[in-house]
């Protein structure tokens, strides 16, 4: 593991990753295993501990930010900024102020409006990078309801910005092979435990469906049962380990999973799911919120263009060592690429009070 490099000025501290992300995936003994796969080399640790300027952001307040981002050309954390005040608050803690239009107020403003028109098939988050809130359609809009997206966004004028994508948002549980329980698949996400009993963590809408998980689609060896879930709202649920017989390693692959953290804007990440396999790519966005249909609202999302596919519902993204989040739901697919929302692990870990080891 690499020691962050050392700057001239002063910096936040990174979180630093390992040289290399190896095949994603934790496995459970008798359950299928993917062949391992070696990611390329992960890039020089960035100067942004996301915690860190979590609270540099909160600390200044909506109003006179409006999130922030690694920038690979200045190899610099960018926060965008409102005012001068808040600027020389930025360069004093070390990162870089961008000075913008809108505040993270005004975009969070303009989320609020997009939620109340209630359109399944509507994903919304800020991009920092050009300090606008991102509202994309999937292509069950009907044109009346896309008329309506469409009006709602010029009451904001230039801080709004509509797209559209192919296929449709939807959550990612599938009937298959990785983890089994009711006819349907999920994927494992983080080994995790409460003292001396032992947990796995995977997608809340997983959860939800189905109440006793097996390693196998014959539901011959068990695994345990769901002892909580959170969905809509959020998307994590918590699977007991009943069988003693299963191995429960903190590892994705050959990688030991050491902690967790929160993803920051321009990171480089890592997903697998017993669907699709290993995928990567980068964070686009946090704080997305997403509407899957029938009043299925998640929020708090992270946002990546990191492809998935059904199945991969619960599967893990991590940076190195660093567990990140939970596959919720997307776009697309591994072929043609898409879009991919993921729980932040850190909620889960705190809602159930475990621990990742």
């Amino acid at each position: 593991m690499r020691t962050p490099h050392t700057a001239r000025r002063t910096v936040l501290t990174p979180r630093v990753r390992t040289a290399a992300a190896a095949a994603v995936g934790l496995a459970v003994a008798g359950a299928l295993v993917l062949p391992a796969a070696t990611a390329a080399p992960a890039a020089d640790p960035v100067d942004a501990n996301p915690a860190s300027v979590a609270r540099l952001t909160q600390n200044l307040g909506s109003t006179a930010t409006a999130g922030a981002y690694y920038d690979p050309a200045a190899a610099a954390t960018v926060v965008n900024v409102t005012s001068d005040a808040a600027a020389d608050a930025v360069r004093a803690a070390g990162a870089v102020p961008r000075h913008v239009a809108y505040s993270g107020a005004r975009l969070r403003a303009a989320g609020r409006a997009v939620r109340t028109l209630g359109i399944a098939g509507t994903a919304w988050a800020p991009d920092p990078r050009a300090d606008q809130l991102v509202v994309t359609a999937d292509s069950r809009l009907t044109p009346a309801e896309l008329t309506r997206l469409r009006t709602a966004a010029k009451g904001y004028g230039k801080a709004v910005r509509v797209e559209r994508v192919a296929g449709r948002f939807q959550t990612l549980l599938s009937g298959g092979d990785a983890i089994y329980g009711g006819g349907y698949r999920c994927s494992l996400g983080f080994n995790v435990h409460d003292g001396a009993t032992y947990y796995f963590l995977t997608a809340g809408h997983c959860g939800q469906a189905v109440a006793t998980w097996y390693t196998d689609q014959g539901q011959t060896t068990k695994i345990g049962p769901t002892t909580g879930y959170t969905f809509p709202g959020s998307d994590y649920a918590l699977v007991r380990y009943d069988n003693t017989a299963l191995e429960h390693p903190s590892t994705v692959g050959d990688q030991t999973i050491g902690t967790a953290g929160d993803a920051y804007v321009g990171e480089s990440v890592t997903r697998r799911g017993s669907t699709s396999g290993v995928h990567s790519g980068t964070v686009g966005a946090l704080d997305a919120s997403i509407d899957y249909g029938d009043g299925d609202v998640v929020d708090g999302l992270i946002k990546t263009d990191v492809c998935a596919e059904p199945g991969d519902s619960g599967g893990p993204l991590y940076d190195g060592g660093t567990a990140l989040g939970l596959t919720s739901g997307g776009s697309g697919d591994c072929t043609t690429g898409g879009t991919t929302f993921f729980q932040p692990v850190t909620a889960a870990l705190t809602h159930y009070g475990v621990s990742l080891g």
